[in-house]
């Protein structure tokens, strides 16, 4: 009796595990985490590529117009994953609240609810944040954000998907390669200038 109840008990764990890992996103839209670049040339605007502020092994593209999305950023590596993505960034058409209530209930059934709030105590900017690792032990975090109006940020609804670990092993194998002055920014660009202004007079409107 043992035995058999030993047995149920591995291939319970078994499948839970093997849910948890087919359950690890790995695609928004038509965007897969990962994969080449070139695979998606249908659906982005290369001529639009530039090189992240700061994390410079990195460059995003636009997305072309896809259905049921406003508009897109898609990143990928350069370095330890040339051309693979990195990350996903999207802005669905529909803004309202009431779309993202529905599109975050469905990822809680689907992921299980998400580890860490990522907004303002406000609401103005509502964001949450799920961790994942999937079955090749990548880190994949997501997260999903509503904006009321804080222009500082994107107006409506936008979602990021992020293979954090491949995207972290681009940025560290871009910065053995260039020497530490230039990754990040050049040392004439990190300087710091001084004016003629000192103390409060510094800091004040005039």
């Amino acid at each position: 009796m043992k035995i058999h109840y030993t047995v149920w008990v591995a291939i319970i764990l078994l499948v839970i595990s093997g849910t948890s890992f087919a359950e690890t996103p790995h695609q928004l839209g038509p965007f897969i985490l990962g994969h080449d670049i070139a695979e998606f040339a249908d659906f982005v605007q290369m001529d639009t590529s530039l090189p992240i502020r700061h994390m410079e092994s990195i460059r995003e593209v636009e997305t072309r117009p896809i259905k049921g999305f406003k508009s897109g950023l898609i990143a990928y590596g350069t370095c330890a994953a040339p051309n693979r993505v990195v990350r996903i960034k999207l802005k669905y058409s529909d803004g309202s609240k009431s779309f993202y209530k529905k599109l975050k209930k469905r990822i809680d059934y689907r992921f299980g609810k998400s580890d860490e709030y990522r907004g303002d105590p406000f609401h103005i900017v509502i964001g949450w944040k799920w961790s994942f690792m999937d079955k090749d032990n990548n880190k994949i975090s997501l997260i999903l954000q509503h904006n009321a109006r804080d222009e500082e940020e994107k107006i409506g609804n936008a979602i990021k998907l992020t293979m954090t670990s491949l995207l972290e092993s681009d940025w560290e194998c871009y910065k053995k390669k260039v020497p530490a002055e230039q990754a990040g920014g050049s040392a004439s660009e990190t300087q710091e200038l001084e004016l003629e202004q000192t103390g409060w007079d510094l800091f004040m409107p005039r």
